[in-house]
């Protein structure tokens, strides 16, 4: 029987854990969570806010205990996200009856006199595919014959439209290499601006993380629009899935470090690229990107996306008010409600950017959790300054990327320091790696 001060060590420890996970490479997150003893590991997966690829990996590498927890965690959201069709909301629906003649015109036939052979039922996705996955659902929910390795192949023959692809993730039972292989083959020409669809279906649906994303999706130009998509409505990524997505992307262009030169040529190769990005940063860190046909100019929602992932060093102006400002990131107010109230006011006066709270506030277990700083919510989309939630979250992931790397044990060091560390993050993190500070980085 644990006691009240190992209770509340092991949910502390589970609470920072979580907010590190954000940050972390995938096989970082697999080792730390194999760390963790038993209580830690259920106050994990029971009561956090986990990312999307934190809970695609407990899900995968967990036992059933794992599973029970996250399914009763009601800050896990997103699987399907309440209100978006999933595979159970459509498990329920049943096909409407005005599609039925219409595929039996298509077929030829009945289709509930025999299951559709690989050929009818890729032809039909193909036809009705265009408008979502709604239709193509109704179609799989047919009998046939489930093929994923013909399926594959006449994806990687001819794209499917988006609708098929997403409702294939959807309703079957891929294994993780072959739903890697329909996110690497290209969207179909017809697909518009929906082709971000199944991507952020895997993700939601806990198929896939966003660094196996960023390590499949092809061609590379569309790796770096899903770090920044460009503004439509429909399924889209929730605000944390959009952190994790740049966090990725920004992971796989580290090696073009501050480098304007090879951000440039970044820029000017990736539309012409058809592999997979990181296949491109790699060649463009050695020198070794051949010279592509002329592939055009860059589009607008290219150009946005490379801007705002490029690393940049402005600074806010505000003279003494930002000094005071900063200062009293290090001096809690009298109570939480007006600590939030004076962080917010500053943020929208300029004074203060997200970066400058990560730096500066203390503890550094607050710094990490956004709610500390700009209030609970009970969603974790709903946070109403999402340019400072973004702009902390890539501060760190830059500082723990250059104090940290990829290093296992280094990661669980700070995991364990974290939770009683009365200093700011880039203390934290000269402490526990005896290195240079971080925090003067310009």
């Amino acid at each position: 029987m644990s006691t009240a001060e190992e209770d509340r060590t092991s949910r502390r420890l589970a609470w920072c854990v979580a907010h590190l996970l954000r940050h972390a490479p995938d096989h970082v997150v697999t080792d730390m969570i194999g760390r963790l003893d038993e209580p830690t590991r259920k106050y994990l997966c029971r009561d956090e806010w986990l990312s999307a690829s934190t809970v695609t990996l407990l899900l995968r590498h967990g036992g059933a205990a794992d599973r029970t927890f996250i399914a009763r965690n009601p800050r896990v959201v997103g699987r399907p996200l309440p209100g978006l069709p999933g595979p159970a909301r459509y498990a329920r629906r049943r096909t409407p009856p005005e599609l039925l003649p219409v595929l039996r015109a298509e077929l030829g036939r009945d289709p509930a006199e025999e299951p559709l052979d690989a050929t009818e039922l890729v032809g039909l996705l193909r036809r009705h595919g265009r408008r979502g996955p709604r239709v193509p659902l109704d179609i799989l929910a047919l009998r046939h014959r489930s093929d994923p390795g013909r399926l594959l192949a006449e994806h990687l023959r001819e794209p499917l439209p988006t609708g098929a692809v997403e409702a294939l993730l959807l309703a079957l039972d891929l294994p993780l290499d072959t739903v890697h292989a329909f996110l690497a083959a290209p969207a179909g020409p017809s697909d518009g601006r929906s082709w971000h669809r199944p991507a952020v279906r895997a993700v939601r649906m806990g198929l896939v993380t966003h660094e196996e994303l960023v390590t499949h999706i092809a061609p590379a130009h569309r790796t770096l629009l899903l770090a920044r998509l460009p503004d439509t409505d429909g399924l889209r990524w929730t605000l944390p899935e959009q952190a994790g997505m740049r966090t990725a992307v920004l992971r796989a262009l580290r090696p073009l470090g501050d480098d304007p030169r090879l951000w440039a040529e970044l820029l000017r190769h990736v539309p012409g690229h058809r592999g997979p990005l990181p296949a491109l940063v790699a060649a463009l860190a050695d020198g070794t990107v051949p010279e592509a046909a002329d592939a055009g100019e860059p589009g607008p929602d290219l150009v946005r996306a490379v801007r705002h992932l490029t690393p940049t060093a402005g600074e806010p102006y505000g003279g003494v008010e930002r000094e005071l400002a900063l200062t009293s990131l290090a001096v809690p107010m009298d109570s939480v409600a007006e600590d939030i109230r004076w962080v917010r006011d500053c943020l929208d006066r300029g004074l203060l950017t997200g970066q400058d709270v990560i730096r500066h506030k203390l503890p550094a277990c607050w710094a990490l959790d956004q709610d500390h700083w700009l209030g609970d919510v009970d969603h974790p989309d709903r946070h109403d300054r999402p340019a400072a939630v973004l702009a902390s979250h890539a501060e760190a992931d830059q500082l723990l990327a250059l104090a940290l790397d990829d290093d296992p044990e280094a990661w669980w060091r700070v995991a364990r320091t974290l939770p009683e560390f009365a200093g700011t993050l880039p203390h934290l993190l000269l402490r526990v790696t005896e290195g240079g500070s971080v925090s003067g980085r310009s």
